[in-house]
């Protein structure tokens, strides 16, 4: 499905409320959009899933909104960010990513969610703006530009934030693999 696609469906959701137009847009994206929110929740399949619902809902309520101006996957997203953050500044309480109960929840999870422990828990490390944009660059492929779109940061804000992530990631990592001796699944991020 291609943008003109994507703004045709939009068009019908906007002019007949049509259900099955945007059930066509949720099939394409929320498999992506959870993925997303899997990466900064770094693996809480539950959270993950409730956000990329919440995003979905407020799509719904604020589709007349969409201007065409970016790509509907742009604006996605930037709903989808401002969601997330909605969600970490209404959280009073942070929990250690080393904590029992961020370890009971990575093994509660799936086991796809398992298999990326090591990068969920290097995710963890990193500060919000970070991982935000190491999600975004590195996992969703968006550009620079789109990233800033969605999140209102400047280009050199966001090159800051990815040269700083993934020296952390790196150093992370690395410090991991030595200390855990655990099999490189994880080394396509040290070479990022």
């Amino acid at each position: 499905m291609n943008r003109a696609e994507d703004i045709s469906l939009v068009s019908q959701i906007i002019l007949f409320r049509s259900e099955k137009a945007f059930r066509q847009l949720v099939d394409k994206y929320q498999v992506a959009l959870r993925k997303f929110f899997l990466n900064l929740t770094c693996g809480d399949v539950e959270l993950s899933n409730d956000l990329a619902q919440e995003t979905f809902i407020k799509v719904w309520s604020k589709i007349d909104k969409f201007k065409g101006l970016a790509s509907f996957k742009t604006w996605l997203y930037k709903m989808a960010y401002n969601i997330y953050y909605d969600h970490v500044r209404s959280v009073k309480h942070y929990e250690d990513i080393e904590s029992p109960e961020v370890s009971e929840k990575l093994s509660e999870n799936d086991e796809k969610s398992f298999e990326y422990e090591n990068l969920y828990i290097a995710l963890g490390r990193l500060k919000d703006e970070e991982r935000m944009c190491i999600t975004l660059f590195y996992l969703e492929d968006f550009s620079i530009k789109k990233i800033a779109g969605i999140t209102g940061l400047s280009d050199g804000t966001i090159k800051s934030h990815l040269s700083r992530g993934r020296n952390h990631l790196k150093e992370f990592l690395t410090t991991y693999e030595i200390n855990h001796s655990s099999s490189p699944k994880n080394a396509f991020l040290v070479t990022c």
